[in-house]
This record gives structure tokens, C-alpha cells and sequence, in this order.
């Protein structure tokens, strides 16, 4: 068959990736879906991946994805006739130290919550499911039952064929030499075939589904992918006489997993310090492997040998070394690239295609068919990475860490190591001469905590009480009681500005921007459905301009929903994030520390809560608005970053005499914990609802026309089915992150969202979404709630205000 010159959708890469996707598009109707391989399906990481199964990932919405591709797969066999080697097993992890066990115990918690069926093992249960273990040092294990394993190329090929079976062209040979494109849209590709033959195919929409060619792929679009190949290794032993199926074996401690399969050993590994590979992948690269590196995998065969002491005796049928591509932060990418309107990606599985592939593959082609995404997938959204991040020096250097970090112990506030020091604010210096220790988000070097004199300005890790602890609690304490500094330079800048500006935000956002200059607009940028696309404050700086500050995280994501949803609106939208530094001053002496430094009026007369002023500051110029996102009195300061050494400068001078504390971003998480501010990404999402987030009071409903309005009427009518609550636990030594059960007369309703340490509360403290459809507030209040910590239940307190200064007075004073 000779290919179309016309498509509906083309997909690039006949891995798993692809196959899943035009499998996927085939079933829910779509005609005219042609997916070209530049070689052979399977033929480039696909066919030697290890083929694990598991369920449980760090998410509810990416474990529905996981749990998705298992049943999938359990049902493929069946219709289309290949088999594709799926297995329940079953899988345990074991681990060797208690901050491990406590890890995992903490996820067999969170499994619960999401549906998940996992069970706690003792080192002795352990050993009774895998009786060839040493099981010296192992200090507990988890137990998935449903966890499998399968044959990676032959799931593949059954996908391919359900494609096919439903319409779809799948082809082999032919390689995309080509995208082309018109304003934001691509208008199709040009392809090569294995004969010579050239030609082109018209496409309403491309996808692509690369895996280790993704990033340059994407370039030929203008869209950026950042991934980047690493060797990947694992042994397969000779056949051992009596070894039957047992579940798949993970020992994170140790960088292993093990996987019976046909009577032989697989060993993998992801080691701590991994070896790149290369950008620039050969295109005809096929079915190929790497050198060998014995010396670089020996380490993880001699602590094999003595975990599994059969291995000792055992002969080396494969040493294999093949390439797979991973992100910066270990998360895939999916979805509609920022940089066009009709350019879809799944790639950089980060060595978890397979189990990914089946929930992947459902989620994007709902999200192209539905023009929306079918649920909250921002872990993976493809708009959450930053253009710099597809600078190949910048890849070459993260991804010597990020496959490693797929068995690092996964401790709270972990930091990367590699590829640091990218994005620096105007105040980076002078923190770190006081002692900052930088974290890093979305490249952007961050003052988490400051360091006492004498002591280490680092991060020791730990599930309990952490090396900063203390730090943060003297933070937050003057933040509550005197006054605090932290940069939030970080946060995204967002300028629209044009003759319909503020016709444009009515429309696009929920709040009411018919306001006065100088007044600022806590709202949210909603879908269709009246989930929260963004959570913004919006200032009017002119008539015709204003400031849109978002997370620092969401910043391109943010201006690509204001983008795509410009219509004939005459506004121009342009990123100011690197142009202004912001210093938040925060505290009952906060108001006193300004005064001493500018003569701008900061009463509640000239300067109420929630507007913006110019003012003089120091000998420099700067803007004052009056906002907090830590329950306090306070500005925020925009300062030109020309200016802003000398306006930190200024305000720490002045400082010293009021005994102004330095403070990071753990303490602003904490107070606004305390406080009950959501945070993106964690209590408020694209599924979730205003309303049912509490956040009903930042739209107005009263406005003609806006993105979610009849949603909201809707749920105004109907009622909610949730509502976002407060936890406090009534013990102050347990820890909350986030993910922790939460049961409510007994039995698990939901989970946390979000928790951090109440430090001025004095106690542990979270938030979470209970169901209550049809149920008054005041029954949903009077139930009793405990939270399951690692699998130990914990009494809380319960509200639906927040527990520090409910009524908001502090702010306003």
C-alpha cells in the first residue's frame, strides 16, 4: 500500500509509545491515522526493555495510568490473537535500612488510598514469597500481588494490530525527514522510505513518539523535548535448574531488580552515577546494543551474589547494554506542546514505557479527541518544562543523575545534584553570603532554608525531623511574630497589555478585572469544566496593561493557556519573569521596616490589602503590593533587577535593628499551610473544581461570559461532592508530606494533597478532598479523622477555615 497524502493524525515511532497511541485513537473512532516507523516496530528501545509491570506510581493519576496499561494488557492477548507474555506475578520491594522501610511502608500507605493492593511484609514473609533471597540487613518489604511482568516487543506488536484491526495504517521504513508548519499549527511531514521514495503527507495533527530521537524530532517542529539517552544495563543469566515464576524483586538499596523469566535470572540496574549516551542518535540505529562496561555493572553483580546467592553459580547467557532516554526530572512527557496548537508528545519514559505505554497512549488520545485533558495530568504535561531545559550540555549532565534516581531513596524536599546553578535571582549572591541553602524548581536556584553560623549549609535527609527543622520553625516564628525576608523572584511574570486587556482576562479568567490601577485580583484561570488552570494574581499596573504573577513552576504552561486562548483579542502577551527581582516582607513589623526605608505612605488608607503603589526605596524605585501568601502583614517589593542588590541591601541594613530574619521557601510552605493557602499542582488542579476547592469566593459568577462559567452555575446548583479540608494532627511528633490516607470513621475516603509542619500551630498539618455529596458541612465536620502514617493511624482535627486566624484580621491590620 502506498502511503496517503493526507492524514488526520500522523505518529512518529513504532515503539510501544506510538503503537499505544494509534491503537488507542483507532478505538475511539479516529479515521485517517497513519503511524510511520523509520525501521521496524519495537527496533529502538522497545524490544530490549525489561518488561516490569507494576501499579503504584507517585500519583493517583499517574497509578491510573499504571493500573490501566495492566489491564490492558491482560485483555490485548484475547483481541488480537498476539500473545503478549503479560503475567500477575505479583512484585515486592524490599528494603535494607529503617529510612528506606519507612519509604516504603509510607507508599504501601498512599496504595491503599489509591486503590492499590499492597501489603506490608516482615523480613521472614519476605523470604517465604522469595525463598532464594538473603534476607541479612533486609529490615521489611512491600507486596504487590497485582504487579507482572511481560514481553515488551510482542505488547508492542499486539497494539500495532489492534491499530490496525480498527483502521489505522501502521507503517514500517519510512522515516520523517521533515515537519512543516504555519504560524502555530503543524501542516504536515515529509518522509523518506527504505527504497529512496520521497513524499509527504498533509496532517491535521502529529505525535510525537519518538522515545530516544523525541528531542530531535521535536526540533524539527521548533518544539523542545528535553531527554537524552543513558546506557542501561542488565545481565540475563543461563537457565538455572528449578527456577520457577516468582514475583518481580526490587532492592532499591542496592540499584537492582531481578525478574524470572523462561527458567533464566534478568538482573537490572540503575546506578547512582550513570553513563550518557548521545543527542545525536544514528538513524539507523536498529535492534542495536552499546559496548560492553563489565567494570561499570560489576559493583551491582557483587552485591547481587550476595543477595541471590544462586546467581553465584549461575553462567552469563546476555550482558546487555542498550540506550533509553530520560527527562530532567524523571517524569514523561505527554500532551500538546507548548510552542504549537496541533503537536502532540509522549516520549522520555525514563526506562517505565512499558507500564507506562497502555495509560499513556488512553490519556493522550482522549485529551486530542476530548481538545482537553481527561483528568489532572501535570505531572507528565510536556508545558512544564523550560526551554532551557533542552540545552544538550544541560541534559548531558542531569541525566547522569535522573536514571539513578529511580531507586535513590525518595526523601522529602530531595534535591537534584546535577546541572545546578542554571537560573539565579538578583539576590543569589547575597543570600548565600547569609547562609541560603538553594533547592532548585524549574531551574531556578531558590533560598529553601538559612543556615546558622557554624552550621553546614546542607541537606541531611531523613523521613523524620530533617537538619532544617529548627531553622525553619525560627523562620516561621518571626514571620509570625516580627518580620521575615524571602525572595520570590522566582514566581512567573506574565504582562498583557493592549486596548483589550482587561476584556481579555474577563474573559479568560475568573476574577473581575474591571478594577481601578493599583488594584490586585487573587483569582483562577479555569476550564470548561470549571477546574483550575492556573491560581494567579492579577494587577492593573495601566488602563491598558497588567501583571499576571503565577507559580514559578507553571509559568510557561500559564502563558500558553492565555496563548491558545487569545482569540481576536488585540493584547500582546510577553514574559517579564527575569526583568523585576520581588523580596516579600512579611510580619506584624513589616509595615515599620518599609517606613524606615521609603517615605511612601503603608497605611490602610493610602495602601489597603490587595493593591499595588509606587514608591521610592533606599535611593531606587520600586513597587509595593500589598499581598501575602503567609497569613501575615506584608509586601511584596518589585524592584527593576538593576536595582535590586541595592534594595536588598537597604531593607537588610535597616533590618538588622528590628531583628529581621532571612527566611526560605520551606518556611512560606509552612505558614501557608497554617493558613490554609492551596498550592498548584498539589491541593488545586485541572480536575479540580473551584468551588470544591474553597475557592469559590475568587470567580464571579455575575460576569456574562468567561472560560467555566456554566460549570460553576452548575455546581452552584447541583452542590459539591467534595470539599478541600485542613487536617491538624493532635500528635506533635509524626511528619506529613503528602499522599497519606485520610479515614474518616475508620475507613480511607481520600488522601492528602499537601502537609507540612504547623510550627507556630504545633503540629503536623495537611489538606485533603473528602467526598460529600448530599451531606451539610456540619456532618462532614462532626466525623472523626485520623490519618495513616506509614501505616499507623493518627487522630486530626478537622475545618474547613483555616486554623490560623480564620477571619484574616492579621493581614489586614
Amino acid at each position: 500500500m502506498t502511503l496517503p497524502t493526507h492524514a488526520r493524525v500522523v505518529i512518529i515511532g513504532g515503539g510501544v509509545i506510538g503503537c499505544s497511541v494509534a491503537y488507542h485513537l483507532a478505538k475511539l473512532g479516529w479515521k485517517d491515522v497513519v503511524l510511520l516507523e523509520r525501521k521496524q516496530l519495537t527496533s529502538g528501545t522497545t524490544w530490549h526493555a525489561a518488561g516490569l509491570i507494576a501499579q503504584l506510581r507517585a500519583t493517583k493519576n499517574m497509578t491510573k495510568l499504571a493500573k490501566y496499561s495492566q489491564e490492558l494488557y491482560g485483555d490485548l492477548e484475547a483481541e488480537t490473537g498476539v500473545a503478549t507474555g503479560f503475567k500477575r506475578c505479583g512484585s515486592i520491594t524490599v528494603a535494607l535500612t529503617d529510612e528506606r522501610l519507612e519509604e516504603i511502608n509510607r507508599q504501601a500507605a498512599m496504595a491503599r488510598s489509591f486503590g492499590v493492593e499492597a501489603e506490608p511484609i516482615s523480613p521472614q514473609e519476605v523470604k517465604q514469597r522469595y525463598e532464594h533471597l538473603n534476607i541479612d540487613s533486609v529490615t521489611g518489604g512491600v507486596y504487590l500481588p497485582l504487579d507482572g511482568q511481560g514481553d515488551p516487543a510482542n505488547i508492542a506488536h499486539a497494539l500495532a494490530k489492534g491499530a490496525r484491526q480498527n483502521g489505522a495504517l501502521v507503517k514500517e521504513g519510512y522515516l520523517v525527514t521533515d515537519i512543516h508548519k504555519e504560524g502555530r499549527r503543524v501542516t504536515g511531514v515529509t518522509w523518506e522510505g527504505k527504497d529512496g521514495q520521497i513524499g509527504s503527507i498533509q496532517a491535521e495533527h502529529v505525535v510525537n513518539c519518538g522515545g530516544m530521537w523525541g528531542h530531535q524530532i521535536g526540533r524539527m517542529a521548533g518544539v523542545n523535548v528535553p531527554l537524552h539517552s543513558c546506557e542501561h544495563f542488565y545481565i540475563v543469566t543461563e537457565a538455572i535448574p528449578g527456577l520457577t515464576q516468582m514475583p518481580v524483586l526490587r532492592v532499591p538499596d542496592e540499584c537492582a531488580y531481578y525478574k524470572e523469566d523462561a527458567g533464566k535470572m534478568l538482573l537490572g540496574a540503575f546506578e547512582p552515577v550513570s553513563k550518557p549516551w548521545t543527542l545525536d542518535i544514528p538513524k539507523d540505529f536498529e535492534f542495536d546494543q552499546l559496548p560492553e562496561d563489565f567494570d561499570h555493572f560489576e559493583p551491582i553483580l557483587e552485591a547481587a551474589v550476595e543477595r541471590l546467592p544462586m546467581l553465584a553459580d549461575a553462567g552469563i547467557h546476555t550482558f546487555f547494554n542498550g540506550p533509553e532516554s530520560f527527562t530532567p526530572d524523571d517524569a514523561y512527557h505527554l500532551g500538546l506542546a507548548p510552542e504549537l496548537d496541533n503537536f502532540w508528545v509522549a516520549a522520555g519514559f525514563n526506562s517505565i514505557g512499558i507500564q507506562s505505554a497502555g495509560g499513556a497512549g488512553s490519556a493522550l488520545a482522549q485529551w486530542m479527541d476530548e481538545g482537553q485533558k481527561p483528568f489532572d495530568l501535570g505531572d507528565v504535561d510536556i508545558s512544564r518544562m523550560q526551554p532551557f531545559q533542552g540545552n544538550r550540555t544541560y541534559l548531558f549532565e542531569r541525566s547522569k543523575e535522573t536514571l539513578g534516581l529511580l531507586y535513590a531513596d525518595h526523601f522529602p524536599y530531595l534535591q537534584k545534584k546535577t546541572a545546578r546553578g542554571i537560573r539565579r535571582t538578583p539576590f543569589h549572591a547575597h543570600l548565600l553570603e547569609h547562609g541560603a541553602v538553594m533547592g532548585e524548581l524549574a531551574g531556578w536556584e531558590r533560598a529553601n532554608w538559612f543556615a546558622r553560623a557554624g552550621q553546614e549549609a546542607a541537606y541531611e535527609y531523613s523521613w523524620k525531623r530533617q537538619n532544617f527543622f529548627d531553622n525553619v520553625a525560627r523562620e516561621h516564628n518571626a514571620v509570625r511574630s516580627n518580620v521575615g525576608m524571602y525572595d520570590m523572584s522566582s514566581f512567573g511574570k506574565i504582562r498583557v497589555e493592549g486596548r483589550d486587556a482587561e476584556a481579555f482576562l474577563n474573559y479568560v479568567g475568573g476574577g473581575d478585572f474591571s478594577v481601578p490601577v493599583g488594584k490586585i485580583v487573587y483569582t483562577q484561570f479555569l476550564n470548561a469544566k470549571a477546574g483550575i488552570e492556573a491560581d494567579v494574581t492579577v494587577t492593573r499596573l495601566s488602563e491598558t496593561a497588567y501583571l499576571v504573577v503565577t507559580p514559578a513552576a507553571t509559568r510557561l504552561a500559564d502563558e500558553t493557556w492565555l496563548r491558545r486562548n487569545q482569540g481576536d483579542f488585540n493584547v500582546v502577551i510577553t514574559d517579564v519573569t527575569a526583568a523585576e527581582g520581588v523580596l516579600a516582607v512579611m510580619g506584624p513589623t513589616a509595615r515599620k521596616l518599609l517606613e524606615m526605608v521609603s517615605p511612601a505612605d503603608f497605611t490602610n488608607a493610602v495602601n489597603p490589602f490587595g493593591t499595588a503603589q509606587e514608591i521610592e526605596i533606599g535611593m531606587g524605585l520600586a513597587r509595593a503590593h500589598r499581598v501575602t501568601y503567609v497569613g501575615e502583614l506584608g509586601w511584596e517589593i518589585y524592584v527593576s533587577a538593576d536595582q535590586a542588590a541595592h534594595v536588598f541591601e537597604t531593607l537588610y541594613e535597616a533590618g538588622r535593628d528590628l531583628d529581621l530574619k532571612l527566611c526560605g521557601m520551606h518556611m512560606m510552605d509552612t505558614c501557608r499551610m497554617e493558613k490554609g493557602f492551596r498550592h498548584f499542582g498539589h491541593d488545586i488542579t485541572s480536575e479540580d473544581h473551584v468551588m470544591e476547592a474553597g475557592l469559590g469566593f475568587a470567580v464571579k459568577k455575575d460576569k456574562p461570559d468567561f472560560i467555566g462559567r456554566e460549570a460553576l452555575l452548575e455546581k452552584s446548583e447541583k452542590g459539591l461532592n467534595m470539599r478541600l479540608l485542613q487536617f491538624k494532627l493532635t500528635d506533635p511528633e509524626p511528619l506529613l508530606y503528602h499522599a497519606e490516607p485520610i479515614l474518616r470513621d475508620g475507613e480511607i475516603v481520600s488522601y492528602l494533597t499537601s502537609g507540612a509542619y504547623g510550627h507556630h500551630l504545633g503540629a503536623a498539618m495537611g489538606m485533603g478532598y473528602v467526598p460529600c455529596q448530599g451531606e451539610a458541612l456540619a456532618d462532614v465536620l462532626a466525623s472523626t479523622y485520623e490519618i495513616d502514617i506509614a501505616g499507623t493511624r493518627v487522630k486530626a482535627e478537622v475545618s474547613s477555615k483555616p486554623f490560623y486566624d480564620p477571619k484574616s484580621e492579621r493581614v489586614k491590620v
